[in-house]
């Protein structure tokens, strides 16, 4: 796998890179975000496949990225094909600084050192060229405004930063509203990135515990079609199992994604 294009991760890093503060928008679902693009991006180099809502390795050759390779490693290790939700929802402390490094050392953000509230040492992201930023964002805008299916990358992409929340930090208040709903269908058109993306909905949601339920007459809707908010169920999915009061959480859920 060839450095010429950014990887979905990076991506989605860089979507979420305010310009302004320096800061990551939804810093703790964005770790599970970074997760899921990993899987997303393993997929897009035939490494990995859906196996209904698990994920099996299907030729374990590394790519030449090492972060991507380690995560590939893992999933190796595993010996059989694990769900989806359960290895988003694993631990992944350092994720959002590992991508967050490598975009320091390719040049594409800088580190500029502060202090908060004067006194905690503190560091922010400024991206060196918005240029890039920008060009990815017009490529979902593009996707939104022409309703012309986008390419897997961009379909899963938009699945992603729906997933984690970005859609009211890239189209915000009231006139953003149709953009984010747009948004948010484009999870239908990849179905590795839309199983990703109700995978992430799922964990912090809380329901990673139940395995997925298909409804009547909907056998084989283990490809997820409708499109959730994070937080909020808005998924028109009939296999989501409901989320039961006080459920526990298994595998360390509970610190998924939380620095």
């Amino acid at each position: 796998m060839g450095r010429s294009r950014r990887t979905l991760p990076e991506e989605l890093l860089l979507l979420a890179l305010d310009p302004t503060t320096g800061t990551t928008a939804q810093p703790q679902s964005l770790d599970l975000g970074l997760a899921g693009a990993q899987l997303v991006e393993l997929a897009l180099a035939g490494r990995i496949a859906p196996d209904g809502d698990r994920i099996a390795v299907v030729l374990p050759r590394p790519t030449g990225d090492p972060t991507l390779d380690s995560a590939l490693e893992l999933l190796r290790r595993r010996g059989s094909p694990v769900r989806a939700v359960h290895w988003i929802g694993g631990p992944r402390l350092g994720l959002r600084q590992t991508y967050l490094t490598h975009l320091e050392r390719c040049g594409m953000v800088h580190a500029v050192s502060s202090q908060m509230c004067g006194v905690l040492p503190t560091t922010r992201y400024q991206a060196t060229d918005n240029v890039v930023s920008r060009e990815i964002k017009a490529r979902l805008d593009s996707a939104i405004r022409t309703g012309v299916p986008p390419d897997p990358r961009t379909a899963a992409l938009a699945a992603l930063a729906h997933a984690v929340g970005l859609g009211k930090h890239l189209y915000p208040g009231n006139e953003g509203r149709s953009s984010r709903s747009r948004l948010r269908d484009l999870i239908r058109h990849d179905p590795m990135g839309g199983l990703v993306a109700h995978a992430v909905m799922d964990v912090q949601n809380g329901v990673a515990a139940q395995p997925r339920r298909t409804a009547p007459g909907r056998a084989g809707a283990g490809a997820p079609g409708g499109a959730g908010g994070p937080g909020g169920r808005s998924v028109a999915r009939a296999s989501a199992p409901p989320q039961l009061p006080g459920q526990a959480r298994r595998g360390g859920m509970a610190r998924a994604g939380v620095r």
